[in-house]
């Protein structure tokens, strides 16, 4: 009986005007959360509805004893000097187009940047406002194209007038890249903060020097980040390239995976992991530096 009081008393305060605070009610944000995840479980119900996966085939003992031969085959991996030569040369191309790739993607970019994150400013007169909209949503569209194609297609693309070897490799990662890391900067650039600009543009400075010596300062650090993360992914995709022809491991690894030479095979898979650990291990660091 006393708890059922004090239950009703409490319903009482909650109730009566002025005698506590209601429970808050549920925000439009949660309830946008709620549908959007509800969404999203749907649309992965109905991904595995409409594919054909066999899991039970998949992971059948015979699937498995398959699969352990097949990766019995990968040892001992080929270590002879003449082959290790080999690797160490594609190791080096493979290295060389991606720090290329990146280095002509970021040039780019922040060339293409530039106009792509010019807003007109209030006072400007309407042709010349009309012109720098044209022209960012123009560079924009582009930086869209370019990152829409995967590097794989723009090397299958390239091999038609580039040839065989590391050229339609380093250009497919330039192109790619290039719309990447143009729209970051772009983004960078365009979100900077704009006390610096109006301090200089009041003193009559305007054009490139305002770039040059009060935007591009405080976004320098947060392209470089960029740009390093960028060499990290490009240096998995340099390693996979080859696959089309367009040279380092990639094209070692799949011509001994062609011809079933699962030694040599494990060795390049070897040196790509090593490369990307590299790579990785150099990139978080620098980025580390830069941030301090």
């Amino acid at each position: 009986m006393a708890s059922t009081a004090h239950a009703h008393a409490a319903a009482a305060r909650w109730s009566a005007p002025g005698g506590g605070q209601r429970p808050p009610r549920p925000r439009a944000g949660g309830r946008k959360t709620t549908a959007f995840l509800l969404g999203l479980a749907l649309l992965v119900v109905a991904s595995f509805a409409t594919l054909d996966l066999q899991w039970a085939q998949f992971l059948s003992l015979d699937a498995l004893r398959s699969m352990g031969r097949f990766l019995a085959e990968f040892f001992p991996p080929d270590l002879s000097p003449a082959f290790l030569r080999k690797v160490l040369a594609g190791t080096l191309e493979t290295l060389a187009m991606s720090v290329l790739g990146t280095l002509l993607a970021a040039c780019a970019g922040l060339l293409l940047a530039v106009p792509a994150s010019a807003r007109p400013d209030a006072g400007d007169p309407v042709a010349s406002t009309l012109v720098r909209h044209a022209l960012r949503s123009a560079v924009r569209w582009a930086f869209n194209m370019l990152r829409a194609v995967p590097e794989l297609v723009w090397a299958a693309l390239l091999l038609v007038s580039a040839g065989l070897g590391p050229m339609a490799g380093t250009l497919a990662l330039a192109l790619h890249t290039t719309g990447v890391l143009g729209r970051l900067f772009a983004e960078a650039l365009e979100n900077a903060p704009a006390g610096p600009a109006q301090a200089l543009r009041a003193q009559g400075v305007g054009g490139l020097r305002l770039l040059c010596y009060a935007t591009l300062p405080q976004v320098l650090p947060q392209l470089m980040s960029y740009a390093l993360y960028r060499w990290e992914n490009n240096i998995r995709a340099a390693a996979v390239l080859g696959v089309v022809g367009a040279g380092g491991l990639g094209q070692l690894l799949a011509f001994h995976m062609g011809l079933f030479h699962m030694g040599k095979t494990a060795t390049v898979l070897l040196a790509m992991l090593g490369l990307v650990a590299l790579v990785d291990s150099v990139s978080y660091a620098a980025r580390r530096l830069m941030t301090r």
